[in-house]
């Protein structure tokens, strides 16, 4: 059985302020009297029956509603959609891998790799991997609704964001040096 308590304060007063004295002996320190207040504090104490418990125990909580995935064209290839950050950081991730492999395995310079075949091989994944990321886009599905464990989607997104880094800072000091970094 559940009980409620509240209290009403009533504040009772006179008047607070009384003067002693003549209207010429108004402004002296002693001629001001305050009055205290008087309170009368008032408790009233309700009980709820338990039958009001097994109702509240029955109520069903309604989940929250999904928030809406946008799926048009213009939505998802937005500047604040989820489709170029997440399409760039992938395509990062495969090219600054694919770069450090053929560097350490042929001594190639990303320069020359894209000198010598590799402009073809670049398109082809980028191709690739923008159908593969655009088409459950279109589709509705989040790659957070895909994600969980180790791999989330927030940690793609960081591991793209840091690939993207990665081949700037590759890129620049192969620049900076005049030939491959190996």
């Amino acid at each position: 059985m559940a009980s409620s308590c509240y209290g009403m304060p009533a504040v009772s007063c006179g008047s607070l302020v009384t003067r002693k004295g003549g209207l010429n002996q108004l402004f002296g320190s002693s001629n001001l009297y305050v009055a205290p207040l008087k309170r009368d504090v008032k408790f009233r104490v309700r009980s709820v029956a338990e039958e009001n418990e097994e109702i509240n125990k029955k109520a069903e909580v309604v989940p929250p509603p999904k928030a809406k995935v946008r799926t048009g064209f213009s939505e998802v290839l937005a500047f604040t959609g989820p489709g170029p950050e997440r399409i760039n950081g992938r395509l990062a991730m495969i090219g600054f891998v694919t770069a450090m492999g053929i560097e350490l395995a042929n001594g190639q310079g990303l320069f020359s790799q894209v000198e010598n075949g590799g402009i073809n091989w670049f398109l082809g994944t980028t191709v690739l991997i923008s159908m593969a990321s655009l088409i459950p886009m279109f589709k509705g599905v989040s790659a957070e609704s895909k994600s969980g464990g180790l791999m989330t989607s927030d940690a793609e997104i960081w591991n793209g964001r840091f690939a993207m880094l990665g081949l700037v800072a590759l890129a620049f000091t192969e620049f900076v040096k005049g030939g491959a970094l190996v």
